[in-house]
């Protein structure tokens, strides 16, 4: 047993506490002056303490010299929070009351009169800790003799379509069992046969994860917030406190960037419990940088295991893949990343004979979560790689290879399931032309190599077969439109393409409308995450839905004014008309007071409020051995991204000169932000290729900053960048479009890596493909001396 002294932190190359406090007091001054504006005086600065230890039984906690500190308002521990939180699988408490599981995992929290006194009464707090064995390997993990992280999952609650097995530290085990591989090995002309390991990395949004929370003396929570799951939040909290959801408000901001990180909750409800223990006073819980690196979601490691073989003609014959996850200390959104890689495993291609084993994996890591392309990166980063070795082997182009086996309209899906209509083909061609495919420029100097790489990807949103959307529209007395919606606008435009679509369906100028913000549970309508890539095609539905209502209830007043048939009325630019009568009149006559009847006999009409939902219901469950059924996920995104890049033989140092992406949206509401998405998917894709890494050592993270963690800035943006929009509509999407903000990050690992190999003929396990492992791989090849 270990006593952990009263100033142990948890390892930090940063530094001490204050200068980390001081520093803060810098970059946050003027949002800590707009919170003393908004919340007053009273406002409460909570800390957190944390595991020091991977994995470790906690014996006792002692918090009375805390409490004793003047300026201390709470100290709280799990003790009296005894439920379970979790997505999909309800597996964590909000503070930890048995074991910590990561180091990072929270332990206690103080609530005190200033962030330096908050921090000075961790340091009382004493914790008594029993090291255990940790599990730092997801493959280790899995294997009998690997210590059990949660014994109880057994007792867990779970989504239907999540598979956990008891008494290991699988939480959720997929599967694909299409056609026999065995029996057609033999048959194949080639065989791959290859392993990828993917790193964690983080999402590192520029604003840290913030949250105030205050619990008033009725026991009602407002909880303010950085958050893309306003009412996921208020669900999965008021869920696990026992409290009922209207007894929950939360308030959700523009959000300083997400990636997936501010999806569910992490932080948010250390808040929201230490608030409850000062009723009436507000909390706030910010994130230092280094608390974001490991103790906010991060985007999950893989090991991948790749076996597919094809026939003389380039046929894919058969795949066998199998994933270990690793997941983290908790896997309560992790375990539909699993799912989601294993219904996606074949990547993009039609393939007759699939066998997959997708593993969620218990470890002693941070807790890995949502993060943009949710798993499709990873997967693509190897599967991708695999098919360029296989088109060399028989001696095919590569882009050939991919147009021979891509997925096309009805091609028969790794479910069993038929594709919807698309345009890969397409992307392909156009990407490749784009890129200058079957030409190579020299290099732009002696000690330099130049290649071109290309990957194909496919991506559907990963979300429970019942998420909904809804919306409201309401017109003012001038005649212009408010809309509420209750998805997030994280930067990627979701607020400019609801108010498009609204005025589009209602028939309205776009500059009449506006969009209720902040996001509001109390008042918002009905949004279950801004995740998946989902808002355009399932919140853009809902708004048009809502509009359509708005605008039948127009048309029929006017109808019945005018006496008229509503089918020979119309809205164009905010003005009725009729195409029989000719007559037109502004909505601003009749939005709100409606129309009187003849001979001043009272009035038709009244206030306008639209609304609509949207639900897809025709998801169907998957077999649990097979993974096969009639409809796994409500659409899929298609799309190519090609590299032409030069390595530095002399350094390793590989600089991306071009880069092209080429989608099928569906349909582009709004061309611009469409081309952002591709644009910013790309850099963040080759920043996790080139880069990013969490550098975890015996469960420790060793490079928590941007000193020693390294992501791609403007000086790394190749100049080059061409941005291809495919439009094949979808049937059940506004206008025919759907989501393309996560899919332009899915394919650049492997069309970097793809590219790499074209330039030097080397490939390396995985990312980051930084100048230092290249270069070493180029010695060991001979390639360099």
């Amino acid at each position: 047993m270990v006593m952990e002294e009263t100033n142990t932190k948890v390892p930090s190359p940063i530094g001490e506490n204050k200068i980390r406090l001081d520093a803060r007091e810098k970059v946050t001054g003027a949002a800590l002056f707009a919170d003393d504006i908004q919340f007053g005086s009273g406002l409460l600065h909570a800390r957190v303490k944390r595991s020091p230890h991977p994995h470790a039984r906690i014996i006792s906690i002692d918090t009375s010299k805390a409490k004793a500190l003047p300026g201390v308002k709470a100290v709280v521990t799990g003790e009296d929070y005894p439920g379970y939180i979790g997505l999909y699988l309800l597996d964590r408490h909000i503070f930890c009351r048995d074991k910590v599981r990561y180091v990072g995992d929270p332990v206690a929290g103080v609530a005190a009169k200033s962030e330096q006194i908050a921090e000075k009464a961790l340091q009382l707090i004493e914790v008594e800790y029993e090291v255990l064995e940790p599990v730092l390997d997801p493959e280790a993990g899995v294997s009998p003799e690997a210590p059990l992280l949660h014994p109880n999952l057994e007792e867990y609650e779970v989504a239907n379509f999540i598979f956990p097995e008891p008494g290991t530290n699988i939480s959720n085990h997929f599967k694909i069992r299409k056609g026999d591989v065995e029996s057609v090995w033999d048959e194949c002309e080639a065989l791959v046969e290859r392993k990828y390991h993917i790193p964690h990395i983080q999402h590192v949004p520029i604003e840290p994860h913030v949250a105030i929370a205050k619990v008033d003396e009725t026991g009602e929570v407002t909880l303010w917030g950085s958050s893309q799951s306003p009412f996921a939040q208020r669900n999965l909290i008021a869920k696990c406190l026992g409290i009922s959801q209207s007894d929950m408000r939360v308030i959700a901001p523009y959000v300083g960037g997400g990636f997936g990180s501010k999806a569910g909750v992490s932080m948010e409800a250390l808040a929201v419990v230490i608030a409850s223990q000062v009723k009436g006073r507000p909390v706030k819980l910010l994130l230092t940088r280094e608390e974001e690196f490991y103790t906010a979601f991060v985007r999950q490691g893989l090991v991948a295991y790749f076996k597919m073989g094809c026939d003389a003609d380039g046929r894919l014959l058969a795949m066998e893949n199998k994933f270990f996850w690793d997941a983290g200390a908790y896997t309560e959104y992790g375990v539909n990343i699993t799912r989601a890689s294993g219904y996606s495993s074949s990547g993009p291609y039609e393939v007759p004979n699939v066998k997959t084993d997708s593993y969620c994996v218990y470890t002693n890591h941070p807790v890995g979560g949502p993060m943009r392309g949710f798993g499709m990166p990873e997967m693509h980063a190897g599967l991708e790689q695999c098919i360029d070795e296989l088109a060399r082997d028989i001696d095919m182009d590569p882009v050939e290879f991919r147009r021979i086996n891509c997925l096309k309209t009805g091609s028969v899906l790794v479910t069993g399931s038929k594709m919807h209509p698309i345009g890969l083909t397409q992307c392909l061609e156009k990407a490749a032309d784009a890129i200058g495919w079957g030409s190579k420029a020299p290099p732009s100097a002696p000690n330099k190599k130049r290649g071109k790489g290309i990957a194909l990807m496919w991506k559907a949103p990963a979300m429970p077969p019942n998420a909904g959307s809804s919306a409201w529209v309401e017109l003012a007395e001038d005649g212009t439109l408010t809309v509420g919606v209750g998805g997030q606008d994280i930067g990627q435009g979701a607020f400019t393409v609801a108010a498009q679509m609204a005025a589009a369906a209602l028939g309205v100028p776009y500059e009449w409308v506006r969009i209720a913000t902040p996001v509001d549970t109390l008042y918002s309508p009905y949004e279950w995450q801004t995740v998946a890539s989902r808002l355009t095609w399932s919140m853009g539905n809902a708004v048009v839905n809502a509009a359509k209502d708005a605008r039948r209830q127009i048309l029929d007043l006017v109808a019945e004014a005018w006496e008229e048939d509503p089918q020979n009325l119309d809205i164009v630019n905010g003005i009725v008309v009729s195409y029989k009568s000719e007559r037109e009149m502004p909505l601003k006559d009749i939005a709100i007071y409606g129309l009187p009847k003849p001979d001043d006999q009272g009035w038709l009409g009244g206030p306008v409020r639209g609304r609509g939902n949207f639900m897809p219901s025709y998801i169907t469950g998957l077999d649990p051995e097979t993974g096969q059924g009639e409809r796994a996920v409500v659409h899929y995104t298609t799309g190519a991204q090609a590299v032409e890049l030069e390595v530095d033989l002399d350094t390793g140092r590989v600089e991306i000169l071009r880069g092209v992406s080429a989608f099928d949206v569906g349909r582009a509401i709004n061309p611009e932000l469409v081309e952002a998405q591709m644009e910013g998917g790309f850099v963040q894709g080759m920043s996790s290729a080139l880069f990013e890494s969490m550098q975890l050592k015996d469960g420790v993270m060793q490079n928590p900053s941007f000193v020693d963690y390294r992501i791609a800035t403007s000086t790394d943006v190749p100049l080059d960048l061409e941005n291809i929009i495919v439009e094949v509509p979808q049937d059940d999407g506004p206008w025919g479009a759907r989501g393309v903000g996560e899919h332009s990050m899915v394919p650049t690992i492997p069309a970097i890596a793809n590219a790499i190999y074209d330039a030097v003929g080397i490939r390396m396990e995985g990312p980051p493909f930084t100048a230092e492992k290249i270069y070493l791989a180029m010695l060991d090849a001979g390639i360099v001396k």
